[in-house]
C-alpha cells in the first residue's frame, strides 16, 4: 500500500511539472527605446512615432531632452502608412501631447514579391511596392488630420536617403515620396524637419554602406537635428 501511494504521489509531481513547463512565459517587455517611460511632472509630452530610423535616434533625443520634455514613440517599428492607419489610435492613446514628430516612407517605398516576400528586386516584374504613391498620399492625409485632432503641434520628418546598394530598395525614392509628403503638409501648415536635407551630403559618413540604417554616431546627429525641430515647436506652446 505504501508504495502505491508513492507512486501516485511521484507521477502526481511528473504530471504538474510537465504542465508548468507547457504553460507560455509571459511576453517580455520592450526594452531599450521600445521600452514605455514616466512621464516627469510638470514637463511637456512629445510623442515620436516612424520606423527603425527613429528608434535609432530615440535615445540620443530622450537624452538631450531629459528635464525638458518627456519623450515617448510607440512601442513597435511603426512601419508602413498601412500600418500607421491601423495602429495610430493605440500610439496617440488618451493622453495630452504637446509635440508630435512623425514620418512614414521607407517601408512604403520598399519592393515586395508576389507572395509579399519583403525587400524583393525592384527590377522583377512581379515586384510592387508595399505602399504605391496614390495609396501613401491617401494614407498621409488620414494620419495627419487624426494627429491634428489632439491640439499637439506636428512636425513631419522627411524620409532619408536610400544609398546605392540597398537591397529592396531605389535610389530617389526618397526624394519621390518626399515630395507627395510635402504636398500634404503644406496642406496642413505642417512645418517640415528635413532629415533627408541634412543627410544627403553626409551619407557616407553617417549611414551604413548599401543600408537605409544609420551608423550609432548618425542617428544620434540626428537626433540633433529632430531636437531643434522638437525644441522649435515648444518654444510656440
Amino acid at each position: 500500500m505504501f508504495r502505491f501511494f508513492l507512486m501516485c504521489s511521484l507521477l502526481t509531481c511528473i504530471s504538474f511539472t510537465s504542465l508548468s513547463a507547457q504553460e507560455p512565459k509571459p511576453a517580455a517587455k520592450p526594452a531599450g527605446p521600445l521600452a514605455p517611460i514616466k512621464d516627469q511632472e510638470g514637463l511637456p509630452r512629445v510623442l515620436l512615432i516612424g520606423d527603425s530610423i527613429s528608434i535609432g535616434y530615440t535615445l540620443p533625443v530622450r537624452e538631450l531632452l531629459k528635464g525638458k520634455a518627456n519623450v515617448h514613440r510607440p512601442s513597435t517599428n511603426c512601419g508602413p502608412t498601412s500600418r500607421g492607419v491601423s495602429g495610430i489610435d493605440q500610439w496617440l492613446g488618451k493622453g495630452k501631447w504637446d509635440v508630435i514628430h512623425f514620418n512614414w516612407g521607407l517601408h512604403d517605398l520598399k519592393y515586395l514579391g508576389p507572395q509579399g516576400q519583403n525587400l524583393a528586386d525592384p527590377k522583377a516584374a512581379a515586384s510592387h511596392q508595399q505602399i504605391p504613391p496614390a495609396e501613401y498620399e491617401k494614407n498621409l492625409q488620414l494620419l495627419v488630420k487624426r494627429m491634428k485632432k489632439t491640439g499637439a503641434r506636428l512636425i513631419w520628418c522627411s524620409t532619408t536617403p536610400v544609398p546605392s546598394g540597398a537591397k529592396g530598395r531605389v535610389v530617389g525614392d526618397s526624394m519621390k515620396y518626399n515630395q507627395i509628403a510635402l504636398r500634404v503638409m503644406k496642406e496642413h501648415d505642417i512645418p517640415v524637419d528635413d532629415l533627408y536635407g541634412f543627410s544627403l551630403g553626409k551619407l557616407e559618413k553617417i549611414q551604413r554602406p548599401a543600408n537605409v540604417h544609420f551608423t550609432p554616431e548618425g542617428s544620434r546627429m540626428l537626433a540633433k537635428e529632430v531636437v531643434k525641430a522638437i525644441s522649435g515647436q515648444l518654444e510656440k506652446k
